[in-house]
């Protein structure tokens, strides 16, 4: 028994330094609602994928009353922030829209942005979620890339 319980420990102590070095190049940026959907709450994850590119996961937890259904909603990278960006998106992340929506879970949409981690990180770069043109084309969420 003391074998097994050493060896679980073990394992269990390389699981969470192996999860503690991946943290270092993770990052949770909190997308902020705008007025025009205040109360809802959303959050984007960045992940390094290689030297050009970092994988965006994004959770959204509501949109806008008379959204409509299933919501569709797409994101953009400006150059600027969330305050004052400039009126033409850099990158638009849309060449596939989906609609995962799930009632427990709200919506999850996974990205590939085409710009390494530190680029993007930088600061110089905001992350926009509008609803759907047939919804208004608004944005909905808004968070600092820095």
């Amino acid at each position: 028994m003391k074998i097994v319980s050493s060896l679980a420990l073990m394992v269990a102590a390389g699981c969470i330094s192996v999860a503690v070095s991946a943290q270092q190049q993770i990052d949770a940026v909190p997308l902020n609602a705008t007025t025009y959907n205040a109360g809802h709450i959303a959050q984007a994850v960045l992940t390094p994928v290689n030297s050009s590119e970092t994988e965006l996961s994004l959770f959204v937890g509501g949109v806008p009353d008379g959204t409509l259904v299933p919501a569709h909603l797409y994101t953009y990278v400006y150059s600027g922030s969330c305050a004052k960006h400039e009126p033409k998106p850099a990158y638009s992340l849309n060449r596939v829209v989906t609609d995962n929506f799930n009632e427990t879970e709200g919506i999850q949409l996974d990205k590939t942005v085409p710009l390494p981690y530190d680029t993007l990180r930088s600061g110089h770069y905001a992350l926009v979620v509008r609803d759907s043109p047939a919804d208004g084309n608004h944005e909905i969420f808004c968070g600092e890339l820095i």
